[in-house]
């Protein structure tokens, strides 16, 4: 697990009624997205129903040139991905869009989230002969769509069907030969959202997707609900809509891009209520309050307006460094930070700091930060996260797989102030993390601050849910 938390995907899908060159919208879509996953890219093109994918390892750019665009053609519909995996399993196999062939016809599926009953579905369908050729949610959830269709009326009835089956987290981009389909878990999990350019109608992780390619921004899709878009234009199943929703609170403490907009609250403006926040709970007196780049910086300037302690600048990123950059061993690890964050000593020397961050995770990062800001002569360095404790495991798409690596399970909060160097600590509280987005149209899910899991989860994480072995 890295010094962050990750979410696992972005999804993209459009469907063309205006002429527009479907792959190279999707590449610029996923663009936007790249934050949410930078470990594969794909995209899937649909021309009078013959599909063609190309996706690989690494980020859009590097997947996508000129040539590959131009080879996937300007088919009517399109559906793009890129990846996060919360697991070990780094291999092209599971990179998306699946493009699956079965007796209906051909159907491509992108999914970000993670279904918590997997091992138990999959087991089921081994049993029945099924043999998989990939260690993603989104194969299992393909082959019971599939089955499922034999019986329904429909694509979007097969999907409704499987829904039934599925606990956890999905959002979904679909595509069959003629239709273009998104759904959203009954708990609304992970972000998704609707577009419009023209008379053409797209599907978007986040709103900042469609702001890159100039559509309107329509709708949100609801927790539960299956979206449609054909020839006849949009239309949608609520079959499961209606339960107690639960997005998740790290969408606005970290994930999405803070110009995204998610179900009515601007990322941006809720990470500045985070930092205001906790300007009140967590108050001390200093000369400038900065913010970790990025995923600090609203929060840090949040806390300044509160505060009334100027906002500055204390360290610059360097923006040529990828996530491949970032080494395994701990020594890597270490000496990764000084080359990403320079700390800017012209501003910090002689000053007290409040230094504001989204979280701690194993509190190595956090450490070299405050000591580089030491080295740099900050004369005291306060630190504030704007988001609590982490605690327990995530189940439903997030990288957060094991107690033993959050540090918070380790020690106490005066005892990780001493660890990380700091002349004080404050997190915020769960009543503040709560209280960040009340333009939000849906109830959020903190579980890994507190342990309360909105719906059934295993009573262990395995370290991989895929290769639990069957009993016979």
């Amino acid at each position: 697990m890295a010094h962050k938390p990750h979410e696992e995907c972005g999804l993209f899908g459009i469907y063309n009624k205006d002429g527009l060159q479907v792959a190279e919208e999707t590449y610029l879509a996923l663009y936007a997205l790249q934050h949410r996953g930078q470990e594969s890219a794909g995209i899937a093109v649909n021309d009078g129903g013959v599909i063609t994918v190309h996706k690989d390892m690494g980020l859009v750019p590097d997947v996508f040139d000129e040539k590959t665009i131009k080879k996937l053609g300007s088919g009517q519909l399109a559906i793009g991905h890129v990846r996060y995996s919360p697991s070990d399993k780094l291999e092209r196999a599971n990179s998306q869009p699946l493009v699956m062939r079965y007796v209906k016809g051909t159907l491509a599926i992108g999914h970000n989230g993670s279904i918590v009953n997997i091992p138990e579905l999959k087991k089921e369908l081994e049993y029945g002969g099924a043999i998989f050729q990939t260690s993603c949610d989104a194969e299992i959830i393909a082959y019971i769509i599939a089955r499922e269709r034999l019986n329904a009326g429909s694509i979007e009835q097969a999907l409704v069907n499987t829904m039934k089956k599925l606990k956890g987290a999905y959002s979904l981009v679909m595509m069959s030969p003629k239709k273009l389909i998104a759904a959203r878990d009954p708990q609304g999990f992970r972000p998704l959202c609707i577009g419009k350019i023209g008379e053409s109608y797209c599907f978007a992780s986040e709103t900042c997707a469609l702001t890159s390619l100039g559509a309107d921004y329509v709708r949100d899709v609801e927790p539960g609900e299956v979206v449609v878009v054909d020839e006849n234009g949009l239309r949608s199943l609520k079959d499961h809509c209606g339960q107690k929703s639960s997005l998740c609170i790290f969408e606005f403490v970290y994930f999405a891009r803070p110009d995204s907009v998610i179900d009515g609250q601007s990322v941006h403006f809720a990470r500045q209520n985070a930092g205001r926040i906790l300007a009140q709970e967590h108050p001390v007196e200093a000369d400038l309050v900065m913010g970790v780049p990025d995923s600090g910086l609203d929060a840090a300037l949040g806390y300044s307006y509160e505060s009334g302690i100027p906002y500055g600048m204390g360290f610059v990123k360097n923006r040529y460094i990828g996530r491949t950059f970032i080494q395994e061993t701990q020594k890597q690890r270490e000496r990764s930070v000084s080359i990403k964050l320079g700390a800017l000593g012209a501003a910090v020397k002689g000053k007290r700091v409040v230094l504001v961050d989204d979280s701690i995770v194993r509190g190595t990062t956090c450490a070299n930060i405050v000591a580089n800001l030491r080295a740099a002569g900050a004369k005291e360095v306060h630190m504030r996260i704007s988001s609590p404790p982490f605690m327990h495991p995530c189940y439903f798409g997030t990288d957060i797989s094991s107690r033993e690596h959050l540090i918070a399970c380790k020690m106490s909060i005066d005892e990780i102030r001493d660890h990380i160097g700091a002349d004080s600590l404050g997190y915020l509280s769960i009543e503040g993390v709560h209280a960040i987005a009340k333009e939000s149209n849906l109830s959020m899910c903190d579980a890994c601050f507190t342990g309360r899991y909105p719906i059934e989860v295993p009573d262990e994480m395995p370290k991989d849910k895929y290769d639990q072995k069957i009993k016979a």
